[in-house]
């Protein structure tokens, strides 16, 4: 890593990713922005600003790594973020259902419609699913893929779904008797 090289852009001028997952930490969407690159062009303003080396943004939970990253805005707001690289990268955790990782040759989010589209040799892994396929396109406000293959994987979409894994039942456990030291000590005193 060439720290000495690289820019530190804190941007929390509006700049806001958080919602790339529906159910987001909350509190990742309190927290600043922080963007490192090796280089910048651009304005931090209306209109794109180009992060290219060892790009990486953090927002909380949130990370994203990508070799290039083009940031959108209008209006003084985001409106686009486009990544680009051998397998851009994106990881957030997700409330009460752990962290969704997710790579791609190129990951746009469009910010408004809160659309994301995952392109070339695109992966999702979220704690109860996984999807890979050439093109993925993932609409954050109900929850819903599409997409379709490439020549990858012979042109098809590949879903894994994890089995709903039921707990032991409470019958199966004795009953609530123990000869363990200790019980029923605390009453006497």
């Amino acid at each position: 890593m060439r720290s000495t090289n690289r820019i530190a852009l804190p941007v929390v001028v509006g700049l806001s990713l958080a919602p790339l997952a529906a159910h987001a930490l909350e509190s990742d969407r309190k927290e600043p922005l922080e963007v490192q690159a090796d280089a910048t062009d651009g304005t931090l303003g209306d209109g794109i600003t180009t992060l290219t080396g060892q790009v990486e943004i953090h927002q909380g939970t949130l990370l994203i790594k990508a070799e290039q990253a083009e940031v959108e805005k209008l209006d003084g707001k985001v409106r686009k973020v486009t990544l680009r690289g051998d397998a851009a990268y994106l990881e957030q955790e997700i409330e009460e259902q752990g962290l969704v990782k997710a790579w791609a040759d190129r990951i746009e989010y469009h910010v408004g419609s809160g659309m994301v589209v995952f392109s070339g040799d695109a992966e999702v892994r979220h704690p109860q699913y996984e999807i890979r396929g050439d093109l993925l396109r993932y609409d954050l406000n109900v929850q819903h893929f599409q997409g379709h293959g490439g020549e990858e994987g012979g042109g098809r979409i590949q879903i894994r779904l994890d089995p709903e894994v039921v707990p032991q039942a409470v019958e199966d456990a004795s009953p609530a008797t123990s000869d363990a030291p200790g019980d029923g000590d605390a009453a006497e005193d």
